[in-house]
């Protein structure tokens, strides 16, 4: 039944290489959520689409670009994985609210609002101080909406996610990150976060970085499973999607750009201890061709019904992008 499903990642920033599209097309995986840029502004930025469209010239035969929601289900019927693409920063407008819109044309599809620090739109996670979401920011958000650009808290601090939740007229999401209750990370979420998050009609996609997770990379899938379990009791299983954030194959380098991007000095150890100095070691049970498949398994033995394992595999994301990638002008 799994291959009957349509299976999304919400996030992943791997080695992007022929070998690693084999791997992602081996595994059943329809789409990707690729993090495009971290830090880059928008000249950047644009370089990091050409790099893609390479890429796509390259490997026709294993991915292709998603532009739209329906480009998915072409992936699926093509035998292709499609690749969605997103920023984990504000950086690809620099202070301009009109590159919003040129960014969206090109095929950004995603954005988050900051990427754990403080950011002209809103406040990152690790600062001490979360002030909410700026002036800029919001207009930033309406002007997101108004486009079709899918609003993302991932790496945002508690106020300003539940304030970008309240000012978005349409539904945000929080691709890749877990709640607190599983394990206390300072980009985690909070049941207040999240019951927020589902009442907007908002998706929270489950990350599978051991940091972020009860026992780090010892986590289980029983553990994994469990975890969405107990937030599915909470919100309902329609909010619930993956989000890996799996970074297989990077070198030390690509961490140090995650962290410090080119504000620090010093390594920025994230939640604050330099054992997260380096990669954490993957979970067994996913970092494989099986990895997406495992998770649906554990979820029917943890009590899942099919229709809600393939809801929470994929079809909560499908339903979500269906939702918000249409321009607001365009449904008037």
């Amino acid at each position: 039944m799994f291959q009957q499903h349509i299976v999304i990642d919400g996030l992943q920033y791997s080695h992007w290489d022929r070998d690693y599209f084999l791997m992602l097309k081996a595994s059943g995986i329809d789409a990707v959520h690729a993090t495009l840029v971290y830090h880059e502004d928008a000249r950047a930025t644009l370089t990091r689409f050409a790099e893609w469209d390479y890429r796509f010239e390259r490997n026709s035969d294993l991915i292709m670009p998603v532009y739209q929601v329906e480009d998915i289900k072409k992936a699926k019927e093509l035998g292709k994985v499609g690749i969605l693409f997103g920023a984990q920063n504000c950086s690809p407008i620099d202070d301009e609210i009109g590159l919003i819109s040129v960014m969206r044309q090109q095929g950004l599809l995603i954005m988050q609002l900051t990427y754990n620090n403080q950011s002209l739109l809103a406040t990152g996670c690790y600062e001490q101080k979360d002030t909410g979401i700026t002036r800029f920011g919001q207009q930033a958000i309406r002007e997101m909406n108004r486009v079709g650009m899918i609003i993302d808290m991932s790496h945002s601090a508690e106020i300003s996610t539940l304030e970008a939740i309240d000012i978005s007229e349409r539904p945000i999401c929080i691709s890749h990150a877990n709640p607190t209750f599983a394990h206390d990370a300072l980009r985690n979420k909070s049941d207040t976060v999240i019951k927020a998050l589902a009442a907007k009609g908002g998706l929270l996609g489950f990350s599978l970085y051991p940091f972020h997770l009860p026992n780090g990379s010892d986590c289980t899938l029983e553990d994994f499973c469990q975890m969405i379990a107990k937030t599915a009791d909470m919100v309902g299983v329609e909010h619930l999607g993956i989000g890996s954030d799996l970074c297989l194959n990077q070198p030390q380098s690509v961490l140090e750009w995650m962290r410090n991007g080119r504000w620090s000095k010093q390594m920025d150890y994230g939640e604050g201890s330099a054992n997260n100095s380096g990669w954490p070691d993957p979970l067994p049970w996913f970092s494989g061709e099986d990895g997406m498949q495992n998770i649906y398994q554990g979820l029917l033995k943890t009590g899942f019904s099919d229709k809600e394992a393939g809801q929470i595999i994929g079809g909560n994301w499908y339903d979500f992008l269906e939702k918000s990638l249409t321009p607001m002008l365009s449904l008037q």
